[in-house]
């Protein structure tokens, strides 16, 4: 017997969690579906923290986080706890690299209020950081973490305080979509609905072939690393803030961090990019390379030498990469019923509630207030081998 929903929206991470809240909360009937538990390691969207900012080289994705603050905050209240810790962020590094230059350039476009600051006075505000005579900075005090299972669980919760069904470790065997609706098979059910949400990360690219849809995606299994700060004061929220580095080596591209909430944790220390890349999830090696948390803790000894302590966790995390960096958000091009979210490369979980808004708004009314043309599937060549 078919168990018919309104929506269904397969795969629970940050993305899809949030399109199940925001199906649910404009009435519809809703199955979240998740192969995994909910909150696993396996994916994108796990962990203590991620950075939050409106800092952004395309003023697109400014006026893009002009849209998801709010509705953060509207979901913290919602929720009855801290989702956001605000720490202020800073970009920092040498002005006439292009990176820098673009960054500054969108901010200026965007009008977005911002502070630039001279090596000095960065090291007046932040002395944790030892630059380079040269360096500056662009500080934003809006800034800061999202407590990443946190925000995950609670779009999933609050999905169910609204009528959502939620079902983890039940993979999905097949899609089929028809003029009508979509059927939907996993091992022991089939489930019928009216329009779905297609949001599975790294497992995009195999699912969507089945769709006609080939998508030029790549799996990045990045690392992070959470260093012992010496003084743990120092790197806390309030007297650190997030940041970024333009600057590329042997690490990897752009290094970046976070103020750690418990010092048990440490400071996390990671690169944006950089990293090899695999085709499918069942290529990726999960073991860290302990090679590479030298590498990165050679960095922060010589720009952030008081975080540069012993290496308290490591642990793999996985981007899928589109080939410019910009999201997937769009309607199959033949079932618009079919909605899909993929694609976010690495810089998508500030945006999840904002990406569960948008994707809900296209499965329900076909259409969203919030700018997609970055995120067009036409972009790309689509037709599956």
């Amino acid at each position: 017997m078919v168990k018919q929903f309104d929506a269904i929206v397969v795969g629970a991470g940050g993305v899809g969690s949030a399109a199940a809240y925001y199906l649910a909360k404009a009435g519809q009937k809703v199955l979240l579906l998740e192969q995994f538990e909910l909150d696993h390691q396996n994916g994108s969207s796990y962990g203590q923290s991620r950075v939050i900012r409106y800092t952004y080289d395309n003023p697109t994705y400014v006026d893009l986080m002009r849209d998801a603050y709010p509705l953060w905050f509207a979901l913290e209240e919602e929720a009855g706890e801290k989702l956001y810790v605000k720490t202020g962020g800073l970009d920092f590094g040498f002005p006439e690299t292009d990176t820098f230059q673009r960054m500054k350039a969108s901010l200026d476009e965007s009008r977005l209020p911002y502070e630039y600051l001279s090596q000095a006075e960065i090291a007046q505000r932040y002395p944790q950081f030892a630059l380079e005579d040269g360096m500056a900075g662009l500080f934003n005090p809006d800034g800061g973490l999202l407590k990443t299972s946190r925000c995950v669980l609670a779009h999933a919760r609050l999905a169910q305080a609204r009528g959502a069904t939620v079902i983890d470790q039940t993979p999905v065997l097949k899609i089929i979509p028809s003029e009508s609706g979509v059927e939907v098979q996993t091992e022991t059910e089939t489930y019928g609905c009216d329009r779905i949400v297609l949001t599975v990360g790294s497992w995009a690219k195999g699912l969507l072939a089945e769709q006609g849809i080939d998508l030029p995606l790549k799996i990045m299994p990045c690392q992070l690393g959470f260093y012992e700060p010496k003084n743990a004061a120092d790197f806390e929220p309030g007297k650190f803030p997030v940041f970024f580095a333009h600057m590329n080596g042997d690490y990897g591209e752009m290094p970046y961090g976070i103020p750690h909430e418990d010092p048990s944790i440490g400071v996390k220390i990671t690169t944006f990019y950089g990293w090899d890349t695999v085709d499918k999830p069942s290529e990726v090696d999960y073991t860290p390379s302990q090679a590479w948390t030298e590498r990165i803790r050679n960095w922060a000894n010589q720009y952030l030498p008081g975080a540069a302590g012993p290496l308290l966790y490591t642990r793999r995390c996985l981007y899928t990469v589109t080939p410019d960096k910009d999201f997937v958000v769009d309607q199959h091009p033949d079932y618009p019923h079919v909605v899909i979210g993929a694609g976010f490369s690495g810089h998508g979980f500030k945006f999840t509630t904002l990406m569960g808004k948008m994707l809900a708004d296209l499965a329900v009314e076909g259409k969203t207030p919030h700018d997609t043309n970055l995120f067009k599937l036409s972009r790309f060549q689509l037709i599956a081998a």
